[in-house]
């Protein structure tokens, strides 16, 4: 994908994709700062942001004060007047109170003007389980935000697809809810290429071809899922697993493809089952794809409960063995 033959690929972790794709947009389009606590001389309490003071000033990577509240609503005043904020919320358990600002602000100023304006900014926010944190920073809240029209949520899967889909969010007109899986922040190193290709929104990536069976996840869970279907391999099981990436908007036709080649389905997401955006796909499946089915479509999510504090997390986190269970249980249906 580089099509720039003077730039090469370097390893980067997740942290370093999004830091570079942040600098690459904010040297092509003066219109794009930085907001949100500590996102300045600290870098954010993940370092994402480290070093961008120094070369963009305090004008563009804007410390903030501890309110999520003015994190939320500050940028659609400044979508609005022309700039492309990218706003930060230290982690996902705190950004409930922007939501007011998402659902009845940002998500509706392009119709609310006819289209005179639009609402070009970017909610970034780790989130998720698996690094020990304490509680409200481990919260998988997708579907919160997947159920508000006119927003899109995208969540990177690897440090490659970081850099392009955050690119590619940076530079949509709409509001993007961009959420990073924080597990995968230093887990793993990816060839990254600055050469400025956004990666598509909206659209899923097939990871691994298959033939029996159909694994559907998003974000850190492809890790577990990645290696259920290197377990599920040898008992000569070929999944194929498709990484969603835009949860909003589905790429359903990448999905319904391949639940109509396999006949089978599992969705795999750490968030918790009920209401969580596995049953959206495991409906529209139903809807459009049943007569393709062999087995009934599976779901294995988090609990319905709080996540727990760090030495029950494990407990929580769907695993390979669960998933390869399932799997099972599909092969043996017929």
């Amino acid at each position: 994908m580089n099509s720039n033959p003077q730039s090469s690929g370097k390893e980067l972790t997740m942290v370093e994709a999004i830091n570079l794709a942040l600098r690459h947009a904010m040297t092509e389009d003066e219109t794009v700062i930085l907001l949100g606590e500590d996102v300045g001389i600290d870098g954010g309490v993940f370092r994402v942001t480290d070093g961008l003071i120094n070369d963009f000033g305090a004008e563009r990577v804007r410390d903030t004060p501890l309110s999520e509240a003015l994190i939320g609503g500050l940028p659609v005043g400044l979508s609005a007047m022309g700039f492309r904020p990218v706003a930060e919320i230290q982690f996902m358990g705190f950004i409930y109170p922007i939501i007011d600002q998402l659902v009845n602000h940002a998500s509706r100023l392009r119709t609310r003007t006819r289209g005179r304006l639009s609402c070009p900014l970017v909610i970034r926010a780790p989130f998720g389980g698996g690094i020990g944190a304490p509680e409200h920073h481990s919260e998988s809240m997708e579907a919160l935000f997947a159920h508000i029209p006119g927003i899109r949520v995208v969540i990177p899967s690897s440090p490659a697809k970081a850099y392009g889909l955050l690119l590619a969010s940076i530079r949509d007109p709409d509001p993007v809810v961009f959420l990073e899986p924080k597990r995968l922040y230093r887990s793993e190193r990816e060839s990254v290429f600055d050469n400025g290709d956004a990666l598509p929104l909206d659209q899923a990536f097939v990871l691994r071809s298959g033939a029996d069976v159909t694994l559907i996840s998003w974000g850190a869970m492809l890790t577990e899922t990645l290696a259920a279907a290197d377990l599920l391999a040898q008992e000569s099981v070929s999944a194929e697993v498709i990484d969603v990436a835009s949860v909003k908007f589905l790429d359903f036709e990448t999905i319904l493809g391949s639940v109509r080649k396999t006949g089978r389905c599992v969705i795999i997401h750490e968030a918790p089952l009920t209401g969580g955006l596995g049953g959206e796909i495991a409906a529209r499946i139903a809807d459009e794809g049943l007569m393709h089915l062999l087995a009934p479509i599976a779901r294995i999510a988090g609990w319905d409960v709080v996540m727990p504090l760090p030495r029950l997390e494990s407990h929580y986190l769907p695993s390979p063995n669960r998933i390869v269970a399932a799997v099972r249980r599909a092969m043996d249906y017929c």
